[in-house]
């Protein structure tokens, strides 16, 4: 199952703690239909039916069937730049040494702390 480091769980929390969006809100990861190498990153009220949950330091990530087996044995992390956009990074759990991932690679989707964006 999917790993969450403590910049990761975070910078979920700083995404999915909005009055406008319910206590289940979380972070939902999911596969492209065209390219199942690629992952989509968006905001979410609550899990689809199917997802996988993952909850961890108060984060919530919701993965959808094709991503949770993608995303198995592997570490998602987070930074924050200047500007204030977020960069999600993956890593393998193996590769794991002293809670940030081994070999992370920056992810294909970026998000800004006010939400996601296209």
């Amino acid at each position: 199952m999917l790993a969450l480091t403590n910049n990761a769980a975070l910078v979920i929390q700083s995404l999915t703690n909005s009055p406008e969006l319910p206590g289940s809100a979380g972070l939902r990861i999911t596969a492209q239909p065209e390219d199942q190498q690629s992952l989509s990153l968006a905001v979410a009220a609550e899990p689809t039916a199917g997802d996988a949950v993952v909850e961890e330091q108060g984060a919530r990530v919701f993965l959808e069937e094709s991503a949770s087996s993608m995303l198995d044995e592997m570490v998602l992390d987070a930074e924050v730049d200047a500007q204030g956009s977020v960069q999600f990074f993956l890593g393998s759990q193996a590769g794991q040494a002293g809670g940030q991932p081994g070999g992370a690679a920056p992810s294909q989707n970026s998000q800004s702390p006010d939400g996601p964006t296209a």
